[in-house]
C-alpha cells in the first residue's frame, strides 16, 4: 500500500542532500512532488527524472529563492498550477556556516536566519491559506540537533534552527484544531555534502562521541517525513520534534 498515494508535496531545496531523499521517498510512496531548488539544477533535472523513470509519481522542478517575498508567491502559484493542490509542505531549504563567534558578520547572521528562518516563515504563510481552505494538510520543518544543543562555531546556525523548532510549535498551536499538523526534524549529524564540506576535520573525532557510533546518511532521515506526512501514521503527531541524530541529543 502506498501511503502517499495521491497527495501533493512541495519540498524547498529538494534538488540534493535530505531534501533529495525526501522527494524520492514521497515519490516512491505514492506523492507527486514540486522539486524547489536554487543552486544545483542539474541535480534537480536529474532528479526528476529518476522519478518519473522509476516510478508513477509526477514531479515537476521549480527555481525560486525562498527568502523572496514574491519568488515564494510565484514558487505557490506554479505549484497549484501544476499539481493542482498543496497536501504536504516540507521546508527543508537551508543554509550553514561554521564560524568562530567573533567572526561572525552581520551579514552572515542575516543570511543564515533569511535561508533557515524567514523562508520557512514565507512559504508556511502562503501555503497554509490553501490547507486551511480543505481543512487538511501537513507541515514539516527540518532543523538541526544543533538548535537543541547548540555548537561551538555555529552560534548563528544554531540560534535559526531553534528559531526554527519555536516557529513550529507556535504553528502547531495556531492551526492543529483546523485539520493541519505542523512539526519539525530535527537531524543530524548526517553525511551530507554540507555537512562534509563544513566539518571534514572533525567528522572522525565527533563519530566516537556519539551513541550509535557513526553519523547518519539522508536515506535515514526521509523516512520521518514520510511517516508524519502520511495516515494514519503522523495523525497524532504535532508540534513534535523527532532526533533522528544518532543518539546526539536525547529528549
Amino acid at each position: 500500500m502506498l501511503r502517499l498515494k495521491g497527495k501533493k508535496a512541495l519540498i524547498t531545496g529538494a534538488s540534493t542532500g535530505i531534501g533529495r531523499e525526501i522527494a524520492l521517498q514521497f515519490a516512491t510512496e505514492g506523492a507527486d512532488v514540486a522539486i524547489n531548488y536554487i543552486g544545483s539544477p542539474d541535480a534537480a533535472i536529474e532528479l526528476k527524472k529518476e522519478i518519473e523513470s522509476k516510478f508513477s509519481s509526477k514531479a515537476f522542478i521549480i527555481h525560486a529563492d525562498i527568502t523572496v517575498e514574491n519568488e515564494v508567491s510565484i514558487l505557490i502559484e506554479e505549484t497549484l498550477k501544476e499539481l493542482g493542490t498543496i497536501d504536504i509542505l516540507v521546508c527543508n531549504a537551508g543554509v550553514l556556516q561554521r564560524r568562530d563567534f567573533l567572526d561572525i558578520t552581520i551579514d552572515d547572521w542575516e543570511k543564515v536566519m533569511s535561508v533557515n528562518l524567514r523562508g520557512p516563515f514565507l512559504c508556511c504563510q502562503r501555503v497554509l491559506p490553501i490547507m486551511l481552505a480543505k481543512n487538511s494538510g501537513r507541515i514539516i520543518t527540518i532543523a538541526s540537533q544543533l538548535g537543541q544543543k547548540g555548537g561551538p562555531e555555529v552560534a548563528h546556525y544554531a540560534a535559526s534552527k531553534a528559531g526554527l523548532i519555536g516557529f513550529t510549535k507556535s504553528l502547531a498551536r495556531a492551526v492543529s484544531n483546523k485539520g493541519i499538523t505542523v512539526n519539525c526534524i530535527a537531524p543530524g549529524p548526517i553525511l551530507t555534502s554540507m555537512t562534509t564540506n563544513h566539518f571534514s576535520d572533525t567528522l572522525e573525532r565527533d563519530k566516537a562521541t556519539l551513541p550509535l557510533g557513526r553519523q547518519g546518511y539522508a536515506s535515514e532521515v526521509a523516512p520521518s517525513a514520510v511517516f508524519l506526512a502520511a495516515e494514519p501514521d503522523g495523525n497524532l503527531y504535532t508540534g513534535q520534534t523527532l532526533g533522528p541524530n544518532s543518539g546526539d541529543v536525547m529528549l
